[in-house]
């Protein structure tokens, strides 16, 4: 009897590398497909679908290496719960961009076998992705890389300190409420809709700041995000008593970024659920923002130096501050992943203000099953 193999996804604008992928997990067996409901789509990524799910569903299950296709059921990156746990499969079958650790407890709690894809595209056809295919979007994400909350003045009015942002370019859709400025990003598309426009790359994150954070906005929006977003390279957002920096200092030379990306690495995790308050229970002093500030430094000038070591040592410091100043931003699936990877990586921390998202990783070797970034250039 052939094995049974499950995937699950989106496959919106159906293209050749979603058929390979399918045809590379029906290798293993007979393909069922759990497809993302239209509201599903929505909440993590933050936009409709080009396709609605019943066309998206009829293409699929039109696919001669597919077995059977539905709908899944429920919400989130874990919507095919209720599916596979009645179809039983032998195999789930993901891609690296599509792997998470709660798919990885969630097979081995079930007793199926996680095989995460090769990416083999058809003998002479280019390697494709939905993503590639949106390339119209060029506004880029931004990854917090150290001293995050010190853009707030809750935390710098008592030491002064430094952010540490690297725009991204989008690559993949990273999903909302993740810790990546999706937020701010929206607001540069709904302005700009595909491109930054020319001009002064503060000035025009400073308006995004003000249509960000209106007046009478109650948690009012650090500009790490705006500025991340809006200024190429690698920068750090140096802040005394205000939300906005008293100086940036910027790096934007390949050998550096290159280093950046050789060895950062971005773990997925489950996204920010519903009803989350990183600022519900805060233990801020002037202690840990003043030692939240030093590690930073010692931050930018590992990554400047090219020392994995010492950035990684830096970056673990600085999330243990500040998950001590606002521990709900620490989850059971972070530490867990954390856990995971403590021996073989240098250093961790996550993106954003926690409760989910990405976890940032620092390793002198490649981590499997993580994403890869591409900074944003001076030129682009």
């Amino acid at each position: 009897m052939a094995k049974k193999v499950f995937v699950s996804g989106c496959y919106d604008l159906l293209h050749s590398g979603h058929v390979a992928f399918f045809e590379e997990a029906a290798a293993h067996g007979d393909l069922y497909v759990g497809l993302g409901s239209d509201r599903t789509i929505f909440n993590l990524k933050g936009r409709r679908t080009v396709n609605p799910e019943a066309e998206r569903l009829y293409m699929v299950k039109a696919l001669r290496c597919v077995k059977d296709a539905w709908i899944n059921s429920g919400s989130g990156i874990m919507d095919f719960e209720k599916e596979v746990r009645e179809l039983k499969p032998d195999i789930f079958f993901v891609n690296s961009d599509g792997y998470t650790p709660e798919k990885e407890k969630f097979c081995r709690e079930l007793g199926i076998r996680l095989i995460v894809s090769e990416r083999i595209p058809e003998p002479g056809l280019p390697p494709r992705s939905t993503t590639a295919l949106r390339q119209e979007c060029r506004i880029p994400y931004r990854v917090e890389l150290c001293g995050g909350w010190l853009d707030q003045p809750s935390v710098n009015s008592l030491s002064p300190g430094s952010v540490i942002v690297m725009s991204i370019e989008p690559t993949m859709e990273f999903n909302d409420r993740s810790g990546m400025a999706t937020s701010s990003r929206k607001k540069a598309i709904e302005l700009w809709q595909t491109q930054i426009p020319a001009g002064n790359r503060e000035e025009l994150a400073k308006l995004i700041f003000c249509i960000e954070n209106p007046p009478g906005t109650r948690a009012v929006s650090g500009s790490q995000d705006q500025l991340g977003i809006l200024l190429p390279g690698l920068n750090k957002l140096n802040y005394d008593n205000g939300y906005w920096p008293k100086s940036i200092d910027s790096v934007t030379d390949d050998k550096t970024l290159d280093f950046i990306a050789d060895h950062l690495y971005l773990l997925q995790l489950p996204q920010r659920r519903t009803g989350y308050d990183v600022l519900g229970r805060t233990f801020i002093t002037k202690e840990r923002a003043a030692r939240l500030a030093e590690v930073t430094d010692r931050c930018w000038r590992a990554m400047l130096a090219g020392d994995v070591k010492e950035w990684g040592r830096a970056t673990r410091e600085c999330f243990e501050i500040q998950t001590a100043m606002y521990p709900a931003m620490l989850t059971e699936d972070m530490t867990e992943a954390i856990a995971a990877r403590r021996d073989s990586v240098c250093g961790w921390k996550v993106t954003g203000c926690g409760g989910g998202g990405y976890l940032v990783l620092i390793s002198e070797t490649p981590v499997d099953n993580t994403i890869k970034v591409v900074p944003c250039r001076a030129n682009n």
